[in-house]
C-alpha cells in the first residue's frame, strides 16, 4: 500500500470520504535547521479505525502524533481532521484528546474530580456532571471508585482513569502515546484486550503510538511503520508480518532470517532463486518484479521453517546443518543452525510437541532443515 497520496482534495470534499477521516498530507516538522523529526508523511486514517505508529525511539511517531493535537506545529504540509483544516485550530479546540504513558492523573484529586476535570469548561449541572462522570467509570470498569483517592489506585486502574478523562469529552480522535509502556507484562496484555475492546463499543478513531511490534499487531486494524521520520509502509497486521515490502520492515516485525539470493529465472509465477544455504528455491516477489539475474534478499520467518534430525525424517529439498544454540522456552523452542557457507546461524521456531527431542538439541548435532513451499518471500537487496 502506498503510503503517498496524489489528486487528493482537501476540506469538505475529505470529510465525504470516511477512509480520509484524518488526512496528513505531505507533513514535515524540523527542529532547528539540521533535525528533521517527520519528513514528508502523508497518511490517511479511516473513521472508526484503530491505527498505529510503530517504530523505534527517534523515529518520528510521537511528534506526528504532537502535530495531530496541535502540541506542535507542521513546518511543511497540512492536517485535516473530519475535512477541517488544523493548521489555524489550537490545541484545547480540536476535536482530540491525547493519553500519555505517564497518565498525567492529578494526585491531589480523587478519581471522580480527575475525570470530571476535562469537563470543567462546559459548565455542566451537578446532576449532568455526575452522570458523565458515572458513565465513564462504568465504561472502564471501575464503578464506584468515584471517591476513591488517585494514590490508592494500581497501574492498571490509573490507566483506565486517564482513558477516561479523555474519552469523557467524547473526542473525534483519542490519540494514545504509549500509554501502556509503564505496565507489567501481564497487565500490558491484560490492557491491550481491554483497549482494543473500548475502542470497538465507541467507534472512535483511535490513533496509538507504540515501539511494541506485539502490541501494534494485537489491536490495530492498520500500522504505520516509520523510521527515521519516514514511513516505510502502511498496511493491516497481517500484510505486514507476512508481506513485508523492505528489509527494515521484515526486521522489525517479528523475527526474520534473510539469505543473499540471486534470481535466476521464473517458474509458474515465481522466482526461481538461488539462495546461500539453501540451494535453487522458488520465491515470490513481494516488492516489485525483480529482474533475472539481480541481487536479492531471501527472507523466511523462523516459524516457516521445520528441523528434523535425521535426513529420513526430513522431506524431499531439506538441507543439512548444525545446531549452533537452542533456547527452550517451555511451550517452544528456538533453534539456531549453521549452514554451510551462511555467516549468521539460522533461526527456526518450533512448538514442543514431541516430548522426546532432547537428546538431539545439543550444539554441534547435525540437523535438517525444510521450509515452507510459500514461506520465503523476496525483497530487494539492500
Amino acid at each position: 500500500m502506498s503510503t503517498q497520496a496524489t489528486g487528493m482534495p482537501s476540506g469538505a470534499a475529505a470529510a465525504t470520504d470516511p477512509s480520509r477521516f484524518i488526512d496528513i498530507q505531505q507533513v514535515t516538522k524540523r527542529f532547528g535547521a539540521s533535525v528533521v523529526a517527520v519528513d514528508a508523511v502523508s497518511l490517511q486514517i479511516a473513521r472508526g479505525e484503530f491505527f498505529s505508529l510503530l517504530g523505534a525511539s527517534g523515529c518520528g511517531k510521537t511528534t506526528l502524533l504532537r502535530m495531530l493535537a496541535g502540541f506542535e506545529a507542521p513546518s511543511e504540509g497540512e492536517i485535516l481532521i473530519d475535512g477541517q483544516p488544523m493548521a489555524a485550530v489550537a490545541a484545547h479546540r480540536r476535536p482530540t484528546n491525547m493519553v500519555f504513558q505517564s497518565y498525567a492523573i492529578f494526585p491531589h484529586l480523587n478519581v471522580g474530580q480527575n475525570i470530571a476535570y476535562g469537563l470543567r469548561k462546559e459548565k455542566l449541572s451537578k446532576a449532568d456532571l455526575r452522570r458523565r462522570v458515572d458513565e465513564a467509570l462504568e465504561m472502564i470498569k471501575l464503578s464506584g471508585y468515584a471517591s476513591r483517592g488517585a494514590d490508592q489506585l494500581s497501574g492498571g486502574q490509573r490507566q483506565r482513569v486517564a482513558l477516561a478523562r479523555a474519552l469523557v469529552r467524547r473526542p473525534k480522535v483519542l490519540l494514545l502515546d504509549e500509554p501502556l509502556g509503564a505496565l507489567d507484562k501481564k497487565l500490558r496484555e491484560e490492557m491491550q484486550i481491554e483497549l482494543r475492546q473500548l475502542q470497538e463499543q465507541l467507534g472512535i478513531t483511535f490513533v496509538f503510538v507504540t515501539h511494541d511490534q506485539e502490541e501494534a499487531l494485537t489491536m490495530s486494524d492498520r500500522i504505520a511503520v516509520m523510521s527515521a521520520g519516514h514511513v516505510l509502509q502502511v498496511d493491516d497486521p497481517h500484510t505486514l508480518y507476512e508481506r513485508p515490502t523492505c528489509a527494515e520492515v521484515a526486521a522489525f516485525i517479528g523475527s526474520m532470517n534473510f539469505l543473499k539470493g540471486r534470481v535466476r529465472g521464473r517458474e509458474n509465477g515465481q522466482a526461481v532463486v538461488e539462495a546461500e544455504g539453501l540451494g535453487t528455491i522458488t520465491a515470490e516477489a513481494v516488492a516489485g518484479d525483480l529482474a533475472e539475474g539481480a541481487a536479492v534478499l531471501l527472507a523466511i520467518r523462523p516459524e516457516k521453517m521445520a528441523i528434523a534430525d535425521t535426513a529420513e525424517r526430513a522431506p524431499a529439498g531439506a538441507v543439512e546443518g548444525r545446531i549452533a544454540a537452542a533456547n527452550y522456552l517451555g511451550d517452544r523452542s528456538h533453534y539456531y543452525v549453521n549452514l554451510p557457507g551462511v555467516e549468521k546461524p539460522v533461526a527456526v521456531a518450533a512448538q514442543n510437541v514431541d516430548r522426546e527431542t532432547e537428546g538431539w538439541l545439543q550444539s554441534g548435532a547435525p540437523v535438517w532443515l525444510s521450509w515452507q513451499a510459500k514461506g520465503p518471500i523476496l525483497l530487494p537487496a539492500e
